[in-house]
């Protein structure tokens, strides 16, 4: 009787194995070399995961990744998006991957103050993008990090990044201080753009914001040097001094030779520009010019301003620069 459950127990031993080497050699495995980026498209079908995975030679037989998917798997929907496949993963992590796993999400980063022709230079330079794009309006593009997908259209990053702008920039005006110098959420993002270009410090933001809106209450000339150099590069660096005869040139941007704001935005402000428009710091001050520190020194007249231009001019001339 002994004997006989033995041989029963080998018996069933053997079964076993035959079964799991019948199921494996249906099933398939994996031929992952090497870590592997694999897309799978918005909209696809299991047997389409399945037949790509095996056109790109990281499994054995779609029909067998599939039979594992049916008698081993889960009910679970797969997500679309790109997945790093692994050379130790078995078909039951592909499969986990796909339903429950992370989608790998690249970044891509526009800081404060890039025009949208640099916008546009950099999303068409990001290689795992997709589709062609115009260069967006001038200050329509809200700075921030936004996440993609291989193979993403580049149009709907720049969507994104136009629609969080819109949004951004309505929860801001519902909260704009009273007797400001802007009377219309465009005119917020001109004077905005003007500030993000003339900051020199972060802390000083407050303190631009109130000194040029002062000059628009007043009707004086705003007389920002990047609205001379924005009609000439469209925001691109100028690489060198700006001539005299850029500063008497007349155009919709030059707020040398025009009172009041330029036509539009001379690149895309970010948040704290905005908001620094839309609640400015409240002084007198109407001048400022550089302090040597990448910083302004500020002042309420004229006569101050003169003797602090001359103080800036002394400064570079030690420096060499002048």
């Amino acid at each position: 009787m002994k004997k006989l459950g033995c041989i029963v127990g080998l018996l069933l031993a053997i079964a076993l194995a035959a079964g799991l080497y019948l199921g494996g050699s249906l099933m398939g495995s994996t031929t992952i070399k090497q870590e592997t980026p694999f897309v799978i498209p918005a909209g696809s079908s299991l047997s389409a995961v399945a037949n790509k995975l095996e056109d790109e030679s990281l499994i054995v037989s779609a029909d067998g990744f599939l039979m594992y998917a049916r008698v081993l798997g889960s009910s679970d929907p797969i997500q679309a998006g790109e997945f790093s496949l692994k050379p130790e993963m078995s078909q039951g992590d592909i499969l986990e991957a796909f339903q429950n796993g992370d989608v790998i999400r690249r970044f891509v980063t526009i800081p404060e103050g890039m025009p949208s022709i640099l916008v546009y230079e950099k999303l068409m330079a990001e290689e795992l993008l997709t589709g062609e794009i115009e260069v967006p309006l001038e200050g329509s593009v809200l700075p921030d990090t936004y996440s993609y997908e291989r193979g993403q259209d580049r149009g709907e990053i720049i969507e994104q990044m136009q629609s969080a702008m819109d949004t951004y920039l309505a929860e801001a005006w519902a909260k704009r201080g009273p007797d400001i110098a802007v009377e219309t959420m465009r005119e917020a993002l001109i004077l905005a753009s003007i500030v993000e270009k003339e900051t020199g410090t972060a802390s000083e933001r407050g303190t631009v914001a109130g000194l040029y809106s002062n000059r628009v209450k007043t009707g004086m000339l705003l007389q920002a040097d990047p609205t001379i150099i924005y009609p000439i590069t469209k925001g691109k660096p100028l690489g060198r001094r700006i001539r005299q005869s850029e500063i008497a040139a007349v155009n919709g941007y030059n707020t040398y030779t025009r009172v009041g704001l330029p036509d539009g935005p001379i690149t895309n402000p970010g948040r704290e520009s905005i908001a620094a428009v839309l609640n400015p710091e409240r002084h007198s001050y109407l001048f400022m010019v550089a302090d040597g520190t990448g910083g302004h020194e500020f002042n309420e007249t004229l006569e101050g301003h003169n003797a602090a231009v001359d103080k800036w001019y002394r400064l570079r001339r030690e420096r060499g620069e002048m």
